[in-house]
């Protein structure tokens, strides 16, 4: 990850590291520290959108309705960009419903901010969040609200790109189910869509949609990188923006595996190319506005820098 002076003295005076590829802060008081952008540590930016926190210091529980998981496999916790950070072992936590996120119109607009750090493995997609939707609902892998996940079966092994995909569903009533995804991929690569070198390292990944302006966007490291055909979803003749997401209630929370029978949704088929999350996941949140690009980029600098 490059840094520019004054980027570099920051994190320098900060005392974070970037060795081997991780990242490594320690805690300080940021009282004294100088704000970056308006701000003085990650938890006051969007303070008041922000449905819920996944920090991983230690425990799985989600920090702001205190919600215990459900289901574990394959978890421990380890040394995080901000903290500790979860660390999966082909493994994933499926969480009950978490009242915040469990209404028809909770993410109509959201923005989830997660950092990940994991490697192509050359055979399945690696799940970073799921907003889902009730076990007896689901009925295929990507019906719920939000599908936040990683390519990593697409490239080889041997490579350092991380192809970003996320997607959303929406159901304007019982039985219409609109959608739209997004992808850094296909077509012409440094003007379509941006390249992302990060395997084996840190990487802040943004999924945003807005359902004013019907735009889902990917951000790697604060920079937007997804395909700028794809984002703008539309639906009917003549085409229309999709509009808001409408959420099936309730919810469920998964994170690092995508809802299939393997991970507790009976109704949703498991296919060879789904399979359970191996590597680390870091300060996991959710919030209820499609974040400015000026947001994203402090939220990113905030937590990179141990704030």
């Amino acid at each position: 990850m490059k840094r520019k002076g004054s980027q570099f003295i920051l994190l320098t005076a900060m005392a974070a590291f970037v060795v081997a590829g991780g990242i490594y802060s320690c805690s300080k008081s940021t009282a004294s520290l100088p704000k970056i952008g308006p701000y003085d540590n990650s938890n006051q930016v969007a303070a008041s959108n922000l449905l819920a926190h996944w920090t991983f210091d230690g425990t799985a529980n989600e920090t702001i309705s205190n919600t215990a998981p459900s289901g574990t496999h394959g978890s421990s916790f380890v040394t995080g960009v901000k903290g500790q950070a979860l660390s999966l072992a082909n493994g994933y936590i499926l969480y009950p419903t978490i009242a915040a996120l469990s209404s028809a119109n909770a993410v109509g607009s959201f923005t989830v901010s997660a950092w990940v750090n994991t490697d192509n493995n050359g055979a399945t997609v690696s799940s970073v969040f799921a907003l889902t939707q009730a076990p007896s609902l689901q009925s295929d892998w990507n019906t719920g609200p939000i599908t936040m996940y990683l390519e990593t079966g697409h490239p080889k092994a041997t490579d350092d790109t991380l192809v970003f995909h996320g997607a959303f569903s929406s159901w304007p009533n019982s039985t219409t189910r609109l959608g739209g995804d997004n992808i850094n991929d296909y077509g012409v690569r440094g003007t379509d869509f941006q390249t992302v070198h990060g395997t084996n390292k840190w990487v802040h990944y943004v999924l945003r949609y807005d359902g004013a302006g019907s735009n889902i966007d990917i951000y790697a490291n604060g920079v937007r990188v997804s395909n700028n055909n794809f984002r703008n979803r539309l639906t009917g003749t003549p085409p229309v923006g999709i509009g808001p997401v409408v959420s099936t209630v309730p919810t469920q929370v998964l994170i690092g595996a995508l809802p299939n029978v393997n991970s507790g949704f009976p109704n949703s088929a498991a296919q060879v190319w789904q399979g359970f999350y191996t590597g680390m996941i870091d300060e996991v949140r959710v919030y209820n506005i499609a974040m400015q690009d000026s947001d994203i980029g402090y939220l990113y600098q905030l937590e990179l820098a141990g704030r």
